[in-house]
């Protein structure tokens, strides 16, 4: 089968296409940067560009999209709607235009927003933030094409924070600062947050090209769910750091978020704390995943095995931005 996946050069993708090849797939990514594992595999374009979506399209049968704009920081904002919805509109468009019927969409638990009791794929969402509510936006256009008939195929996938070796994210941070003494716990820690790795993400992208037509909705996270005090725990552990936990209430934190939102307002400086950070760290963000127990899904690592081979690959030389 011959895929192209768009956003393929970042983090995700990079793991997605390893699982695709291992398969035999043909493979042809499409990014604005070129892939530093598989350079030969790139087609330099952006997602906003129908045209040069169009001239990859060519004997496609399948189209992963896994392009955005998800950073908390990006300005201006109306780039989340460029890329992320004005983005699916091309592709939708291109796909049309080229006689395709499958799409994986990678969405995100952003949608079902903060600090909701365990939301599974059949809850109403409520995103807080323009990534979440560029991401929603973008999961009805793909509802809308595959709803118009003929034998169309939409996976959507909602993965919750995904991690790995050579992710430079929020649980690379994480062991940074903990890995430093740097490290302070923000509120009780006693919040429950899903993670999932990115093997296990992986693979279940790929096991995807399965599913035969109609739409198809996951979250996808690597169980069991674990608290924050839990994470910094099983840090601490694997890098044989002992000793008690600095910790800082809530609201002292989210007051010093608010500063620091004040001085890059000012500076224009990008800062790695902010309020909305320090919301989204103290934040329940643990999800159900009945769809994807349903169909008898097995994650090929743990989270406790994940964890081990990001942190002892921290520093390998690729490495990607982003994942969170």
């Amino acid at each position: 089968m011959k895929a192209l996946v768009i956003g393929g050069s970042g983090f995700i993708g990079t793991s997605l296409i390893s699982c695709l090849l291992d398969e035999g797939h043909d493979i042809v990514i499409f990014d604005k940067n070129p892939s530093k594992t598989f350079p030969e595999r790139t087609v330099l374009g952006d997602v906003r560009d129908i045209d040069s979506l169009n001239s990859v399209l060519a004997g496609v049968d399948v189209v992963y999209n896994l392009a955005a704009e998800h950073r908390d920081d990006v300005t201006p904002t109306s780039l989340y709607y460029d890329v992320n919805v004005q983005g699916a509109k091309n592709i939708v468009e291109a796909v049309e235009i080229n006689g395709i019927r499958k799409i994986i969409f990678t969405s995100s638990v952003a949608v079902y927003g903060l600090n909701r009791p365990n939301p599974s794929e059949g809850d109403p969402t409520s995103p807080f933030n323009h990534y979440g509510k560029s991401k929603l936006q973008a999961e009805q256009v793909f509802d809308d094409w595959a709803d118009k008939g003929a034998p169309r195929s939409l996976v959507t996938v909602r993965p919750v924070v995904v991690f790995g070796e050579g992710n430079r994210g929020n649980v690379y941070n994480l062991v940074k600062q903990i890995e430093s003494g740097r490290f302070m716990m923000v509120g009780r820690g006693e919040n429950r947050k899903s993670m999932a790795y990115v093997g296990n993400v992986a693979r279940f992208l790929t096991d995807t090209l399965k599913f035969g037509e109609g739409r198809h909705l996951f979250n996808v996270a690597t169980k069991p769910d674990l608290t924050v005090n839990e994470q910094v725990t099983l840090i601490k552990s694997e890098l044989g750091i002992k000793g008690k936990t600095r910790r800082l209430p809530y609201w002292a934190g989210l007051v010093g978020g608010y500063v620091f939102d004040v001085f890059a307002k000012l500076t224009g400086t990008k800062t790695s704390i902010s309020s909305i950070r320090i919301r989204k760290f103290c934040a329940n963000t643990a999800v159900a995943t009945d769809a994807l127990d349903s169909i008898g899904f097995r994650s090929p690592y743990t989270i406790e095995e994940g964890l081990k081979r990001t942190i002892a690959n921290l520093e390998q030389d690729i490495y990607f931005e982003g994942g969170g």
